[in-house]
């Protein structure tokens, strides 16, 4: 038999190394209001609960270890109240999908985009690799039942619009990758089991939908 020579060794070593890194768990952390919680389903029921629980069952080991998500929070709560959180959960792979209750509550485009932007910012400053952060936009809450308490729908859709834009144009300079639930909010018009029972947030089957198209794009990320 050959010697097991120190070269041999090294080059051993080498080729494990790649697999030993596979084999850490990935810590997953949340920034959100009421769509990232799961309000009107249960917290199991919310789509980054179903979003960590599928990737490790396609074979990532993820674990979900923060969700300080908050109904009726807006980017200046998420700054306050969720970002001493999300830093000592020392995240690897994050998501954030804020803003609604910016706009419900009058906060003006300019304003919103100062916070996001300060939210991005340090967000990424927490995370190792600085594209390992999924954006997900506002869904337009204006085709639900109790939608119209808001505003007039038409408003309520542009406004999200608007700051879905903001969104999008923020995520697109810093290199994110950017989950569009937007359209597929629209298809809670009209259909009852798509909407929780207090007529305004969206159901588990909601939940499930948003989760199936942002998978793919969360998985992609994971795997780069």
């Amino acid at each position: 038999m050959r010697p097991f020579t120190p070269l041999v060794f090294l080059a051993v070593l080498c080729c494990a190394a790649p697999a030993l890194s596979q084999d850490r768990e990935i810590r997953y952390a949340v920034i959100g209001d009421s769509y990232s919680s799961g309000e009107g389903a249960t917290p199991e029921q919310s789509w980054p609960a179903l979003l960590a629980r599928h990737l490790h069952d396609d074979g990532l080991q993820i674990k979900l270890v923060a969700n300080p998500s908050r109904t009726g929070w807006t980017t200046q709560d998420a700054l306050d109240e969720e970002m001493p959180i999300f830093r000592t959960s020392r995240p690897d792979f994050a998501t954030v999908q804020i803003g609604v209750n910016d706009w419900v509550r009058g906060v003006t485009a300019s304003r919103f985009r100062k916070n996001f932007v300060l939210l991005l910012e340090e967000m990424l400053a927490v995370l190792p690799e600085k594209k390992k952060l999924l954006v997900v936009t506002i869904p337009d809450f204006s085709v639900t039942p109790s939608g119209s308490t808001f505003g007039e729908p038409p408003e309520i859709s542009r406004g999200i619009s608007e700051f879905n834009k903001i969104i999008e144009q923020e995520a697109a300079t810093r290199g994110l990758k950017v989950a569009d639930v937007f359209p597929l909010s629209q298809k809670m018009r009209g259909d009852s089991a798509l909407v929780a029972a207090d007529g305004l947030h969206p159901s588990a089957k909601e939940y499930a939908l948003w989760e199936k198209l942002i998978f793919p794009v969360a998985r992609d990320l994971l795997a780069r």
